[in-house]
């Protein structure tokens, strides 16, 4: 479990009001189908997204510039990213997967669950600029809804050499804008 701030846990708190409600909440979930529809064309991808208008919310905290729907392949893990351009607020909207994120040493395993009565901490993880975090899947696509500090057409996704050990560098830097699936 994730220790919050009392800041952090208001932005986490504002932003699950507005994920829930529901406007956004019908918009996220027409999103999400479109971007399963996307993945199941592809079967090699492990995942797709697409970016989320910041115009279905009302009222999101200050500094967020980016939303983001991603389905994430059962059964397989997406890979080791990190965003050195953005901090990530991300949620599980449906399903539920490990969202594992790098102490410098090994990977922390963070469990987080699609469930409105599970705890904030259950639901939400926020992911620091340059950190990097590996979600692994389960048995059913999972679907989250992200928050970024950076805007859609600059959000840096950079993958490492080595998934298992991601502080031995990374391979390659781009951003998520003009691609929907890898």
């Amino acid at each position: 479990m994730q220790f919050l701030t009392t800041s952090e846990r208001d932005i986490l708190e504002t932003l699950d009001r507005q994920v829930r409600a529901p406007r956004s909440a019908a918009v996220l979930s027409s999103l999400a189908a479109e971007v399963t529809a996307l993945l199941k064309k592809d079967p090699a991808a492990r995942l797709a997204w697409q970016s989320v208008p910041l115009d279905i919310y009302d009222g999101l905290p200050e500094g967020i510039a980016s939303s983001w729907i991603f389905v994430l392949r059962a059964g397989c893990s997406s890979g080791a990213e990190r965003h050195p351009n953005s901090i990530q607020r991300v949620m599980s909207l449906g399903g539920h997967a490990d969202m594992r994120t790098w102490n410098g040493q090994s990977w922390v395993s963070n469990i987080l669950r699609s469930d409105p009565a599970e705890p904030l901490e259950s639901r939400w993880l926020s992911i620091p600029a340059n950190v990097w975090h590996r979600p692994v899947m389960g048995e059913v696509d999972w679907v989250v809804v992200s928050f970024h500090t950076a805007s859609d057409k600059d959000l840096i996704e950079e993958l490492p050499v080595d998934d298992d050990h991601p502080d031995r560098g990374s391979r390659v830097a781009t951003v998520y804008a003009g691609r929907q699936a890898r």
